[in-house]
C-alpha cells in the first residue's frame, strides 16, 4: 500500500474526548483525522481529559497514526475580517490554541473570515491586525488558512491569503489549507493541478500547504457556492481529485475528507451514514466506486 496520508472529519465528543476521534478514524481504515474540539457554531466547550488523551496517544502509536498529521478545524462562529466580532474571536480563537496545545495538535484549520459591509482591503487588514494579537512565538500551532469559495464577502483567494502571510508579522507560524470544493469553486482550474501549484508557489511558498480537504463539488468551476458532495458523484472529475491525492508534492501532507453523510434512501433528506470508509477505499484502490451510495447503504443497515 502507498504511503498515503488519508483520513476524514470525525466526531469529538465530550465522553470520549480524544481516544473517540481515533477510534472513528481506525473504524475507516483512516491513519489521520481531523475534528473540531467542541461544536463549531457555539462556544461550548468541555474540559479536556488528561487520560483519555494519553490513551488516545497510545492508541495512534499502535495504529501508525502520525499526530503531527492530525488536524483540528477551528469554529466557523470566528471571524477576523469583522471588526464588529474583533474580541470575541481574537480570544476565542486563542482558547482553541490552547485546547490544541493541550491536545498535542499541531495544525489548527481557520476560515479567514468575510468583511461584510467593509471593503475587501479593510477585510484583509483586519485579518492582519488580529492574527498578530494572537499569534505567539511560544505557541506549538500552525494556524492553517484555508482556500474559501469566495461566496459573498468570503475572503480566502490565494491573492487574499499571500496578502495576509506577506504582512503577519509571524508568518512562520502560518500555514494554508487546500480544499479543493473551495478552490473548484472559487475558479480554480484543478484539471490542470500543476498549474496552480506553479501559482501557489510564486504566491505563497509550496513549503506553506498544512492539509489538504479533499471534496467533490455540486458546483461547476467559479460558482462561488461552497456545496461539497461525495466523491466522484459531482463536478470534479474523479481523476483529478487523485492526481492532486497522489501529487508527489502532497506526499507529506495530510488529506481530510469533508464530505456530505448520507441519507437512508433518496425520499429522505436526512443524512446518517459517514461516506468515509468507502471513499477511502475508492481513493486506496485508484477505481471509482460506481455504487457507492448504494454501498454505503447496504452496508449501514445490517448493523
Amino acid at each position: 500500500m502507498e504511503n498515503l496520508i488519508i483520513g476524514s472529519h470525525v466526531s469529538y465528543k465530550k465522553d470520549m474526548g480524544l481516544i473517540g476521534c481515533v477510534e472513528e478514524a481506525l473504524s475507516y481504515q483512516a491513519n489521520t483525522f481531523m475534528f473540531y474540539t467542541g461544536a463549531p457554531q457555539n462556544t461550548m466547550r468541555s474540559a479536556i481529559d488528561e487520560e483519555k488523551t494519553k490513551k488516545a496517544f497510545d492508541l495512534m502509536k499502535e495504529q501508525g497514526i502520525n499526530p503531527e498529521h492530525v488536524v483540528v478545524h477551528a469554529p466557523y462562529i470566528i471571524n477576523l475580517a469583522n471588526p464588529k466580532n474583533h474580541d470575541f474571536s481574537v480570544r476565542f480563537l486563542k482558547e482553541e490554541i490552547d485546547r490544541c496545545e493541550q491536545l498535542g495538535m499541531k495544525k489548527l484549520v481557520l476560515h479567514p473570515g468575510s468583511y461584510v459591509k467593509l471593503t475587501r482591503e479593510i477585510g484583509l487588514e483586519n485579518i492582519v491586525n488580529s492574527l498578530n494579537e494572537v499569534l505567539t512565538e511560544e505557541m506549538n500551532v500552525s494556524i492553517c488558512l484555508e482556500t474559501m469559495a469566495g461566496k459573498g464577502t468570503e475572503l480566502g483567494n490565494l491573492d487574499d491569503l499571500k496578502y495576509i502571510m506577506d504582512h503577519v508579522l509571524l508568518k512562520d507560524k502560518l500555514m494554508v489549507c487546500l480544499d479543493t470544493c473551495h478552490l473548484n469553486d472559487a475558479g480554480y482550474d484543478l484539471n490542470d493541478f500543476d498549474t496552480f501549484l506553479e501559482e501557489f508557489d510564486q504566491k505563497i511558498g509550496l513549503n506553506k500547504i498544512g492539509c489538504v480537504h479533499v471534496n467533490d463539488s455540486k458546483n461547476e468551476r467559479g460558482t462561488h457556492k461552497d456545496r461539497h458532495e461525495n466523491i466522484g458523484y459531482g463536478t470534479i472529475p474523479f481523476e483529478t481529485l487523485l492526481t492532486i491525492i497522489y501529487h508527489p508534492i502532497l506526499a507529506h501532507v495530510p488529506k481530510i475528507l469533508e464530505t456530505p453523510y448520507v441519507s437512508a434512501n433518496d425520499d429522505t433528506k436526512e443524512k446518517i451514514y459517514p461516506p468515509y470508509l468507502f471513499e477511502i477505499k475508492q481513493i486506496r484502490d485508484k477505481k471509482k466506486n460506481t455504487q457507492l451510495i448504494s454501498d454505503i447503504r447496504e452496508f449501514y443497515k445490517k448493523d
